[in-house]
């Protein structure tokens, strides 16, 4: 019983984490919502260090719960297991409302990024920083 609970909140994760479009988006105005909402726990750039969660160098195509980082909640390493990898489509939605699309993971405290221009101004931020 456990295995098929376990099998169906996997299937479950992967099913949420599926591909959908996306607008292309202002790097500027994604920068200084990073730094207003993200960058609160979260550093990105020449030199980042992981706060309270890890650094996103290079998040946008990396596979999930994959950097050095000790404190990726339970449901967040299985994402990571099932080999999730943070496409832009992915980080929309995890970033829309994180409890939401990832129920038990540290970020449940962030309310997400309702507005999908904001969203999409942060994933081009975001892919600005490659390594």
């Amino acid at each position: 019983m456990r295995k098929l609970m376990s099998f169906s909140l996997s299937a479950a994760l992967l099913a949420a984490f599926s591909g959908s479009a996306l607008a292309a988006g202002d790097v500027a105005k994604g920068a200084e919502l990073f730094k207003s909402s993200c960058g609160l726990c979260h550093q990105i750039g020449p030199g980042a260090k992981t706060l309270i969660g890890p650094e996103l160098n290079g998040i946008v195509g990396r596979k999930a719960a994959s950097v050095d980082y000790p404190m990726y909640s339970e449901p967040m390493k299985r994402l990571g297991d099932f080999g999730v990898v943070w496409t832009e489509e992915n980080i929309d939605r995890w970033i829309t409302k994180p409890n939401a699309a990832l129920p038990n993971s540290y970020m449940t405290m962030f309310p997400g990024v309702p507005d999908a221009s904001d969203r999409a101004n942060l994933i081009a931020y975001l892919k600005t920083f490659t390594q």
